[in-house]
């Protein structure tokens, strides 16, 4: 699987305006990628609507589609699976390119980890730079074969054919990539795999499997399941909008004087929700209506208004359940009247970009006082200026900034954003629907 070409891009966004109207950002990209796996390895063919067409879904599913998997779509977030059941994978001709994705990476290297044959997965640069030794190391202890780069990067090199054994692991740091990477290799393991959490991590991986018939044990910070049952194919699977790309939408609206927004059928996993949270907690205006559910997922409508927000104090277990938000929360933070503080998210050293240091850089950049530290930030509110931003390819990065907008006396120039295609293919369309003054162009190289 070669790598695509990648063009240069970079967003102009106005300043000022309001967010109004009614939006549905896309299908949410943890359980698009995981609805992808598990309907491929389930036995029957599985409809999913309402999967999100981004690059990083999309690279997952040129994966099975080399790894031998029928897949219809994906058409209008439309795809139908015919699973091949747990042993139904063939061999790959070639090495896997996941472009920047770390859920793909570390999700299929659990999963490649029981298979009969090798494979390789690689990836951008960015994500060459992230680090493999924490799903390497306890699928090592589990029987498998697995080798990074010399400083436990990718590539990662998976040796077939190996019997895998149940393990028990405690988990060092709270991380659903972690935990779903051991849970899909104990699939194929013999006896039973148990993952063991201090601090909950999201649990999509749990919910489907258990919608797709396989017996998983749950209870608070533990999760078991034992290998060599069967995945059962689901007629319909339903796919909610994602929470983290809402997390813009929430921001944007809660900074700029004048905004009245719907999100709609937005998934409010309980693991999930920190964003509304820690938002709530600095004085947002965010109302949850009509509570329902969607495949396995609680879902609602949000209405969202401006609100004069105020600095608050994001303590260490307040940040798995908002970890990927925390681009967005930052610029709430430099909005917001006094001092918001983070501490314990040193995991965001090592998202797909140093995600500290890259906001502290940007918002500096926008004359606002922002102070990394080691594990977390310090951000004094205040007047938001013009500027030039690099997102470092970070699609995060690009949408925070872009929202900051709303607020800033002058334009704002972010450049590198081409991979908001990753996770928001339709961002720029979305966001001027609703009223941000965004436009993307093609830069120098």
């Amino acid at each position: 699987m070669t790598k695509p070409n990648e063009g240069l891009c970079r967003f102009r966004v106005g300043p000022g305006g309001r967010l109004t109207g009614q939006l549905r950002v896309p299908g949410d990209k943890s359980i698009s990628h995981r609805a992808v796996m598990l309907a491929a390895l389930a036995e029957g063919t599985t409809d999913i609507r309402g999967l999100l067409e981004g690059e990083d879904v999309l690279a997952t599913l040129a994966a099975f589609r080399a790894l031998g998997i029928n897949a219809r779509g994906s058409t209008h977030g439309r795809l139908v699976i015919e699973g091949r059941g747990l042993q139904g994978l063939r061999a790959p001709l070639e090495p896997f390119y996941l472009g920047n994705s770390g859920t793909a990476m570390r999700l299929l290297c659990g999963l490649l980890a029981g298979q009969r044959f090798d494979s390789v997965l690689t990836g951008d640069a960015s994500l060459s730079r992230r680090p493999m030794r924490r799903v390497t190391e306890p699928l090592l202890r589990m029987g498998a074969r697995v080798a990074t780069s010399a400083t436990g990067t990718a590539p990662l090199h998976i040796k077939g054919g190996q019997v895998l054994h149940g393990l028990h692991y405690e988990m060092p740091v709270a991380s659903a990539q972690v935990k779903s990477c051991l849970l899909l290799a104990g699939l194929y393991a013999k006896g039973e795999t148990c993952v063991i959490e201090s601090v909950l991590s999201r649990d999509h991986t749990e919910r489907m499997l258990t919608a797709f018939g396989y017996e998983i044990g749950c209870r608070t910070g533990r999760v078991c399941l034992h290998g060599g049952g069967r995945l059962c194919a689901m007629p319909l699977l339903v796919i909610p909008a994602d929470i983290s790309s809402a997390a813009f939408f929430l921001v944007g609206a809660s900074i700029a004087p004048g905004s009245d927004l719907y999100l709609t059928e937005v998934g409010l996993n309980p693991t999930r929700t920190g964003v509304i949270a820690i938002l709530k907690r600095m004085g947002a205006d965010i109302e949850v209506l009509d509570k329902r559910w969607i495949a396995g997922e609680p879902v609602a409508d949000l209405r969202v208004r401006y609100a004069a927000l105020h600095g608050t104090h994001i303590t260490p277990e307040m940040v798995p359940a908002a970890i990927d938000e925390f681009p967005a929360l930052f610029v709430a933070a430099a909005c917001a009247e006094g001092e918001t503080l983070l501490q314990g998210a040193e995991e965001l050293r090592v998202k797909e970009s140093d995600r500290i240091a890259a906001m502290a850089a940007g918002l500096q950049a926008l004359g606002v006082t922002a102070e990394p530290q080691v594990d977390g930030i310090r951000i004094i509110g205040g007047t938001l200026h013009g500027g030039r931003i690099d997102a470092h390819g970070d699609h995060r990065i690009a949408m925070a900034f872009a929202m900051a907008a709303l607020r800033a006396d002058a334009e704002i120039v972010i450049d590198d954003c081409s991979n908001v295609a990753t996770s928001f293919p339709n961002f720029v369309e979305l966001a001027t629907r609703a009223g941000l003054g965004i436009r993307a162009e093609i830069a120098d190289a």
